[in-house]
């Protein structure tokens, strides 16, 4: 069902090599490349003589050093960071230390509802449980530097501190990974949320920017109508769980198998993830029903 969305896999950034994609904004590429990050993790600088670094990378010597030298001769006066995940926030202790500049962001890493007995979050090892920024963002504030404003935009969903921010003089917003051009996002149970994914989603595109900046891979031009392709997209996919319980009650790998065509088997759990993602909301709504709270080894079925 991803094959809606007009992905585009050609992206011919190098690792270390500043490239300036926006009116004031340079990237450079972390070498990390894998399956759940692409090419690597981008990190952003914003402004010129007196700038922001827009999620600073993973905990990479090559990767500091590459960003440090893109700033030489500049001050760092801010230091963002979309979400809590390591790819993104672990090179944000050397860059602090580098260069003395506080942090931003929603706030500490969380789960997006309370643990149920005995669970342990699939991706917990990707959550950075010790960053809690100098300054915590609530969704609308407007940080200002010497020539950009970025205003801070609420879009939990990936995580629940996920936090996008508007770039007002390049009419341009910086996605982290609510929205990538190259691939869904990962919405995992429970670090991330359906319900507050599709409603970040739904806000972000009916903003007027059209530019995202997105963490991994290319910008993305036609931002809102790309929204839209993952709206639909999302909708597909419970229509297909749906569609797959209509055959009797089933477990989560059996939805999997049913639902995923052309899986890459690097990506089976992000899809049992993002199944069980689905398939919370739909027990929310009563459109499916399983004995206790939904959970990865449930057996689930219709009403």
């Amino acid at each position: 069902m991803a094959e809606d969305i007009p992905f585009d896999r050609r992206f011919d950034a190098l690792p270390g090599v500043v490239d300036e994609v926006a009116p004031g904004v340079r990237r450079v590429l972390a070498p990390n490349p894998g399956p759940f990050t692409f090419t690597g993790t981008c990190t952003y600088i914003v402004g010129r003589g007196e700038v922001a670094i827009i999620d600073p990378g993973p905990d990479d010597a090559s990767h500091v050093a590459a960003v440090l030298a893109a700033v030489r001769g500049e001050r760092v006066t801010h230091l963002f960071l979309t979400h809590t995940h390591r790819d993104h926030s672990g090179a944000l202790a050397a860059l602090k230390a580098a260069t003395g500049a506080p942090t931003y962001g929603e706030g500490p890493h969380r789960s997006a509802r309370p643990l149920h007995a005995q669970e342990i979050p699939a991706l917990d090892s990707a959550g950075d449980r010790a960053f809690l920024p100098d300054v915590a963002l609530a969704d609308g504030t407007r940080v200002q530097g010497t020539d950009w404003t970025l205003t801070a935009l609420a879009t939990p969903g990936h995580t629940a501190n996920h936090m996008a921010f508007v770039l007002e003089q390049a009419a341009a917003i910086f996605v982290g990974d609510h929205v990538m051009g190259w691939s869904t996002t990962v919405v995992a149970p429970p670090d991330g949320s359906m319900n507050d994914y599709m409603h970040s989603l739904r806000r972000l595109g009916e903003r007027p920017e059209t530019l995202y900046l997105p963490g991994h891979g290319g910008v993305i031009t036609r931002g809102p109508a790309f929204v839209e392709r993952f709206l639909r997209h999302r909708q597909a996919r419970e229509t297909a769980i749906l569609r797959a319980l209509e055959r009797g009650p089933r477990a989560i790998p059996e939805i999997v198998r049913a639902i995923y065509f052309g899986l890459d088997p690097r990506l089976a759990g992000a899809a049992g993830l993002s199944t069980l993602a689905h398939l919370e909301d739909l027990v929310e709504r009563g459109d499916v029903v399983t004995e206790g709270p939904a959970t990865l080894t449930g057996l689930y079925r219709l009403p």
